[in-house]
């Protein structure tokens, strides 16, 4: 039987929209349906067939199987399956139509703001690009980029963010070249314009918080939305947060980055940058605030004619570079500085050595001791604080409690979901940013730290206003551990109590990775174990927006469900490494597995996901790996101490998968990362969907004594991640697994009768 003549409606109308919108003709997509006649007969054909459509990466006739469902007289076990082939068709129809409509607007829009000539409509223009091309199938987006409306508005939009930056509009400027960047940004046309727009903002951010607060303001205000709330300077002084740099500590670095980092980046190529990031500085005007002489025009004249005369000394081949030259040129700013503007040394120091660092590679940088806590929170796999997820709530304009973590001093004291943080150590929180609040609230195990929370009551006054009362909170901080091994459905309050089936009947279990730590290998083979004490049949494995960690758990993770042979090697500065997998480490023998990747998957997650993927491609392991190509962070950062109060990261390696291949992306490789056995495109609406959905459901309201809040709003249902087709690549992954799990039940019943 034909597979082209077997699509039901509903699938044809998918297939040709998805062959309108990607600018494929019908006849060839129906020869590629065409590509496998074989009847289905068992459920053994079932699965062979889906599954070999998946590791081909043959999605259109992965599909066309539910009309052969539909369309044949099919055993028991068999017609099992047709319901949930069904719904994959409709809910594959339900996005292309979702993606027709949604292109239509994005044109629409578009040609409303196509001859624009005002930096903000032209932003908007860009903006409805970038939507466009969003929308746009991967292979089709080159072809969007050459049209010439889409190379005039973007030659028209460079112009004026140019022209914004000069005039100091630095929101403009930036939201100009950002959009610009995700349009071009496989050309990496625009990254040197985000970078720098990117120092202008965070300097603003760090010295004269205020200003960057009103040009938050301004732009909240023109673009029609509600004032903040008033700024708020709580743990916002800059020179607390540089006390303790020093030139030594920058020197430092810069010494060991040009010795160490993977692609030996000269020192004068640093140099030159640390002085472009100085220039950047004292030409952001909205610095006056926090440095009055920056007005001085003479001062900032001679500051620059400094900077030019010793870049180009630098960039002169004749100029022999050592690390005297280092030290001269840091100590020779300093001066020039201190001669004329004045400026804080360690801000200068603080300027020179980011802009330095930028130089390496995006992954380089020194950990300033203001960042110190938050890095080393990142790293380890558990902080010290007080135990709450937190969020800045958009309708209140306040910190908000997502949930406390059960077994902590929040929990333990009686801090809810939903409350509202008014007070941190008796100083007014109202305006601060999540940034701000994670800082004042986290701090050495066993201080001390106040939080006052506002809770809603439920009753509202005579006016018809929210009724609340606020509750002081006096906690000590301990060390609290970050779950990062995450199920299908809550089961309880504890961070271990999960559901982890995510279809019972079939035995089908899923687990989610956050990132990978110090227990993210015990607590997977936890889960695991009880999955198969339940009668496990086949595991999805979620590490989509995972963005890494620990290449010793990432090995073992890996190891988890490869038998033997590399999980990845290095290659660098230094000799490289080779980890291998172990046969007492394996512990999913005999189960199926599918992983799930997409381009928030990195580092880590990408050794995972590429050394599965090159087992399952040996035959060694039973797998298939399905979403989109990962973000190709495949670089081992080593971390040097700088001094007591600062560290430095610093790339030294590349990740190699089994095959020899680099994970990394680097710059104009068009290679890079894992790429998926089966491509399954999510639209930018649902990825976002499914994320708030699956939030939702992993937070169930807690008391202080530990137990769930009875009157609390029921935790969102994550099964409408597949039924609403919101997450096409999990119901993908399911549906593979549901295959293979019909065809060994009936191979066992088979063998069972024969006995």
């Amino acid at each position: 039987m034909m597979r082209s003549r077997v699509l039901s409606v509903a699938a044809g109308m998918a297939v040709a929209a998805a062959g309108l919108l990607a600018g494929t003709t019908m006849p060839a997509m129906a020869q590629s349906v065409s590509a496998d006649s074989s009847r289905i007969e068992t459920v053994g054909d079932l699965s062979q067939r889906a599954w070999a459509d998946a590791r081909t990466n043959r999605a259109t006739d992965l599909l066309a199987l539910s009309g052969e469902l539909r369309g044949q007289e099919l055993p028991a076990e068999l017609g099992s399956l047709r319901d949930a082939f069904a719904s994959l068709e409709v809910n594959i129809a339900k996005r292309e139509a979702t993606r027709a409509e949604k292109i239509a607007e994005a044109e629409r829009k578009l040609a409303e703001k196509l001859d624009a000539e005002d930096a903000t409509a032209l932003s908007d223009a860009i903006r409805f690009a970038v939507e466009l091309f969003m929308l746009t199938p991967q292979d089709h987006r080159a072809g969007l980029l050459a049209q010439p409306r889409i190379t005039d508005l973007v030659e028209r939009a460079t112009a004026a963010a140019r022209a914004a930056e000069r005039n100091g509009e630095w929101f403009v400027a930036n939201e100009l070249f950002w959009r610009l960047n995700v349009l071009l940004e496989e050309q990496g046309t625009f990254k040197n314009d985000v970078r720098r727009l990117g120092q202008r903002l965070s300097m603003i951010r760090l010295y004269a918080p205020e200003r960057f607060w009103e040009l938050r303001n301004d732009e909240r205000l023109k673009d029609g939305k509600t004032p903040l709330p008033p700024f708020n300077a709580l743990g916002e002084d800059y020179r607390s947060k540089l006390e303790g740099v020093k030139l030594l500590m920058v020197a430092q670095a810069i010494v060991s980055a040009s010795r160490s980092q993977i692609d030996r980046v000269p020192m004068r190529d640093a140099l030159i940058s640390g002085l472009d990031a100085v220039r950047v500085m004292i030409t952001t005007d909205d610095l006056h605030r926090a440095f009055p002489t920056l007005a001085d025009d003479e001062g900032r004249a001679r500051v620059l004619a400094f900077i030019d005369e010793r870049t180009r000394e630098l960039e002169s081949p004749v100029t022999l570079v050592s690390n005297n030259t280092l030290i001269s040129t840091i100590e020779d700013t300093l001066s020039i500085s201190d001669a004329t503007l004045k400026l804080p040394a360690a801000a200068v120091l603080h300027e020179f050595g980011n802009g330095a660092m930028q130089r390496y590679d995006e992954f380089s940088a020194i950990i300033w001791p203001d960042e110190l806590a938050r890095f080393n929170r990142m790293t380890q796999g558990n902080f010290r604080g007080v135990g709450i997820q937190i969020q800045y709530d958009d309708d209140s304009q306040m910190i908000k409690v997502v949930t406390p973590i059960e077994g902590t001093p929040a929990q333990r004291a009686g801090i809810r979901q939903g409350d509202r943080i008014t007070r941190i150590d008796g100083k007014s929180a109202v305006g601060i940013t999540v940034n701000q609040a994670v800082d004042l609230i986290t701090g050495p195990a066993d201080s001390r730290v106040t939080l006052t929370m506002e809770r809603p009551t439920g009753e509202t006054d005579d006016a018809g206003k929210e009724i609340v009362k606020e509750i002081d909170f006096p906690l000590v901080r301990a060390v609290i551990p970050l779950a990062t091994v995450k199920g299908w459905r809550r089961s309880g309050p504890r961070e271990d109590q999960w559901d982890w089936f995510i279809d019972p009947a079939a035995g089908i279990g899923y687990v989610r990775l956050l990132q990978f730590t110090d227990d993210t290998t015990k607590d997977l083979h936890s889960a695991i174990d009880q999955m198969r004490r339940q009668g496990l049949r086949g595991l999805i494995l979620d590490l989509r927006f995972n963005p890494g960690g620990l290449l010793t758990e990432a090995v073992s993770v890996a190891n988890t469900f490869i038998r033997e042979g590399t999980i990845v090697s290095t290659q660098g500065t230094t000799p490289g490494e080779v980890k291998r997998a172990v046969p007492s480490g394996n512990r999913l023998r005999g189960v199926p597995l599918v992983v799930l990747i997409n381009e928030g998957s990195a580092s880590a997650s990408e050794i995972v996901s590429g050394a599965i993927r090159h087992y399952a491609d040996k035959g060694d392991i039973d797998a298939v790996v399905v979403g989109q190509r990962t973000f190709g962070k495949g670089s081992v950062q080593n971390v040097f101490e700088l001094s007591a109060v600062a560290k430095m990261k610093l790339t030294t390696q590349y990740y190699k998968m089994p095959d020899g291949r680099i994970i990394h992306r680097r710059g104009g490789d068009s290679v890079w990362g894992v790429d998926p056995h089966l491509a399954v495109d999510m639209l930018p609406e649902q990825s976002a969907e499914a994320l708030r959905l699956r939030q939702d459901a992993d937070v169930l309201p807690i008391d202080e004594k530990g137990n769930i809040v009875a009157t609390a709003k029921p935790a969102a249902d994550p099964r409408k991640l597949i039924d609403d087709g919101i997450d096409l690549q999990l119901q993908h992954a399911l549906l593979l697994l549901q295959t293979k799990a019909a065809a060994g039940a009936h191979e066992q019943v088979r063998l069972t009768k024969n006995n």
